[in-house]
């Protein structure tokens, strides 16, 4: 499960540092390096030098990691739909004033 976490938060960021991977999964430098290890044994992550400070590695998505995150997305994408496939236009109505809603509340909090 961490090495899933770790993919998806290099597909999100880009690339991040073994200091920004432990702090995110809340575990230590020595455990992230292990679980960048398996990663890159299975041709998902690659390491490479950060250019502003040499002494820092950075992780990021080979193209392999990235076709597994669209993969990933794509079925969910995929199940959401089979779910929307069967709601009748009054509860997909609802929903979306519901979802609107909710998200009218989030940018008011983010502008607060």
């Amino acid at each position: 499960m961490r090495q899933l976490k770790v993919v998806m938060l290099l597909s999100i960021s880009g690339s991040a540092s073994g200091q920004d991977l432990a702090h995110a999964l809340g575990v230590g430098l020595g455990t992230v390096t292990g679980i960048v290890d398996r990663l890159v044994a299975h041709g998902l992550v690659s390491r490479h030098e950060d250019p502003q400070d040499r002494r820092v590695r950075r992780a990021e998505l080979t193209p392999a990691g990235a076709a597994l995150i669209e993969e990933i997305n794509n079925a969910g994408m995929e199940h959401y739909q089979r779910i929307m496939d069967h709601l009748d236009t009054e509860t997909l109505r609802a929903l979306d004033h519901a979802v609107r809603a909710i998200r009218d509340v989030a940018d008011k909090l983010s502008n607060d």
